[in-house]
């Protein structure tokens, strides 16, 4: 097994069994909720050298630094091409016209050469109901490289747009769970897993963002479908508190609905984030692949 990696952002991850920590606060303020393309390449320069060449799963800390997973799949590097699997209450293909940010960056992996498919699983957000349609990246819907998996959202508009393949809807999160899981059987292709801990309904762990409706069970049943494929991981969704420095990012982030956490619950939200992560580590190291042909995954 790999030792886990926090990106240590926010301060939020607990301490987790011989990980490797990187201290990386003095990037919160420029990286969290979103950046221009050049700062994100420059942190990416900075975790290619301060990185071991084999780790474990990242832990990102806050889900407004989802979009760190962009670069860590581009460090993926297995022979061949690659499925990769998000949870997460939202698309995170949404426009951004100031560079990547925490709810745009599955377009730009879906872009890559290497990347076969991208599942976003656990969608309850009206990210992608009629009122927000304007707002989604169609390309990599049309292209058959992004499928959304969601429950209890109308998406009748993606239907009349002859994008009915890339939008699978259902009644209920237990629904969408054993259709995706039951469509895995014959799936072979290599999977970076990628969770967003938004996906999980308030009483699995409270999170800075609105919430989905998918249980722990049924997290774990969409991992274990990926059973002996997983090539790479990253946690996100953990909760803190931050009062951007930036107005932008103050004005944007409140248009997205953030509301400030309360102190006197942080702690103990914060344990509960914790035991799930625990939980979580154990879960993705079960299911993980051993190394196809003699190669290595980067950053494995």
């Amino acid at each position: 097994m790999r030792s886990p990696v926090v990106l240590d952002l926010d301060g939020s991850v607990g301490r987790l069994p011989d990980a490797t920590v990187l201290v990386l606060r003095e990037w919160e303020e420029s990286i969290r909720f979103g950046c221009s393309l050049g700062r994100m390449r420059r942190l990416q320069r900075t975790l290619d050298e301060a990185l071991p060449r084999k780790h474990g799963t990242a832990f990102l800390g806050s889900g407004d630094f989802h979009h760190l997973t962009w670069p860590l799949v581009e460090r993926v590097d297995v022979g061949e091409r690659f499925e990769v699997v998000v949870l997460d209450n939202h698309p995170d293909n949404m426009r951004f016209p100031f560079g990547v940010h925490c709810g745009s960056w599955v377009r730009r992996v879906a872009m890559l050469p290497q990347v076969a498919q991208v599942h976003v699983i656990g969608i309850t957000s009206g990210d992608i109901g009629r009122g927000h349609a304007w707002e989604n990246y169609l390309g990599p819907l049309r292209a058959g490289k992004l499928t959304y998996w969601s429950n209890g959202v109308d998406v009748g508009w993606a239907q009349r747009l002859g994008l009915g393949a890339a939008f699978r809807t259902f009644p209920s999160a237990d629904a969408m769970v054993d259709a995706f899981v039951s469509g895995q059987g014959g799936g072979s292709r290599p999977v970076y897993l990628s969770i967003d801990k938004d996906a999980y309904a308030p009483d699995v762990a409270m999170t800075n963002w609105d919430q989905g409706t998918l249980s722990e069970a049924g997290g774990a049943a969409i991992v274990t479908s990926l059973r002996g494929r997983i090539v790479g991981s990253d946690v996100t969704g953990d909760i803190s508190r931050y009062r951007y420095r930036t107005w932008w990012k103050r004005r944007l982030s409140a248009m997205d609905g953030q509301v400030e956490p309360d102190a006197a619950l942080l702690a103990t939200w914060q344990a509960q984030q914790h035991a799930l992560n625990l939980r979580l580590l154990a879960l993705i190291e079960a299911n993980l692949t051993s190394a196809r042909s003699g190669a290595v995954p980067a950053g494995w």
